[in-house]
């Protein structure tokens, strides 16, 4: 039991640095990873969903350790805070979709074989509405677009789709390979102890 909660841990340790590491950046440079908001909140709900009142509880700090950043980001380092209004807020909902798609699949998929195809689908199912919904919420209460068609303002931010997409995907892919690497270490230490 002790050795699960120590592995529950590593989890929520590495959600947590993941986004302090990656939420300056949103596309990434060569001296800083792209970030990888996307891909935590989805693997919260993904790996935490064994334990409700946890995954909920480290949903909100990811939601605070969010806010945290973005407000240091903006006040200290001086980072444009031109996404800062009123839509700034539907980043709850947007995440809370990403965690509840984690969660969803959790509870009815495993990480095996077929799943793994499962897992891909739903995470880039989750990615592209979290995109979509973002982006939606930003041209209609951002107040930054009165002059511009919604047509417009997609074909503007379409551009961005790949990126945000392929790098939460990415993200995610990389977790899952250090769950399956750390899965098959310590089924072989196992092994070879018995």
């Amino acid at each position: 039991m002790k050795q699960f909660q120590s592995r529950i841990g590593m989890v929520v340790a590495g959600l947590i640095l993941a986004m302090a590491a990656t939420r300056y950046n949103h596309f990434g440079s060569a001296v800083s990873l792209p970030d990888a908001s996307y891909a935590v909140f989805f693997l919260c709900g993904l790996y935490l969903a064994k334990f409700a009142r946890a995954s909920v509880a480290v949903f909100i700090a990811l939601l605070l350790e969010a806010g945290l950043v973005d407000y240091y980001a903006t006040s200290v380092q001086g980072i444009s805070d031109w996404c800062m209004t009123p839509a700034y807020w539907f980043l709850i909902p947007t995440y809370a979709s990403l965690w509840f798609a984690g969660h969803w699949f959790a509870t009815r998929h495993s990480m095996e074989g077929k799943g793994l195809a499962g897992l891909a689908l739903t995470a880039w199912a989750a990615s592209s509405f979290a995109f979509l919904f973002s982006n939606a919420s930003f041209y209609v209460f951002s107040g930054r677009f009165n002059d511009m068609t919604a047509m417009e303002y997609a074909a503007r931010v379409a551009q961005y789709y790949g990126s945000y997409v392929s790098v939460a995907l990415f993200y995610v892919a990389c977790a899952v390979a250090l769950q399956m690497a750390f899965s098959i270490t310590n089924k072989e230490s196992a092994h070879t102890s018995s």
